[in-house]
């Protein structure tokens, strides 16, 4: 794949580890699996997390921010969702999900959403069950390790490492606002990845 076509610089990726998977593979992310290192770790496959990080950043801006919610239960992720969520205004949950907030109307913090943003499958299974009942759709942040059960758009990545999911929300939330047109060019973006890093 040409430089040129990658979101951020093929560098950038690679030094934030976006790629290194875990020990455990399931049969449903094997076709994103590049290769597996001596020391056992999945490789993912750049050019594909490329490409579906383009395509979430599609997805995410065809809906209104206030009809979707981000859930990470995983503290690595926080920091970078949260300034997501300040950048485009999307709703996040961070730390435990409410249980039923999507499915009892009775409930105080009830919510409507019309996607949900998964950081990992294993720990936020419950938004991800809870949108399946409704029929509400899935991004999901998938390792190596993840089942891709009841999500309708798997982004294969590190999902675990700080650098790694701040690369992936920094580049989110800049394609989320060029979609939106609420910024023109790459450029116009003036936040760095920096700032969606975890201390």
């Amino acid at each position: 794949m040409a430089e040129d076509q990658y979101l951020i610089p093929l560098e950038d990726y690679l030094k934030a580890g976006i790629h290194i998977g875990t020990k455990f593979r399931t049969k449903h992310m094997d076709k994103f699996v590049y290769k597996v290192r001596p020391d056992g770790l999945s490789v993912l496959n750049v050019e594909q997390i490329n490409d579906r990080l383009k395509l979430a950043g599609k997805l995410l801006s065809d809906y209104d921010p206030k009809d979707i919610i981000i859930v990470c239960r995983r503290e690595n992720g926080w920091k970078s969702v949260k300034k997501f969520a300040d950048m485009t205004g999307v709703k996040s949950f961070i730390g435990r999900y409410p249980p039923g907030m999507l499915t009892n109307a009775n409930l105080e913090d009830f919510i409507e959403a019309k996607l949900i943003l998964a950081v990992d499958p294993i720990p936020d299974k419950n938004v991800i069950n809870d949108a399946s009942k409704l029929g509400i759709p899935v991004i999901a942040l998938c390792d190596s390790n993840n089942e891709s059960k009841n999500i309708d758009l798997v982004v294969p990545c590190n999902n675990k490492g700080k650098k790694s999911l701040a690369v992936v929300f920094f580049v989110l939330a800049r394609e989320f606002l060029k979609n939106k047109e609420l910024i023109k060019a790459d450029k116009d973006f003036t936040a760095t990845i920096e700032d969606f890093t975890a201390e």
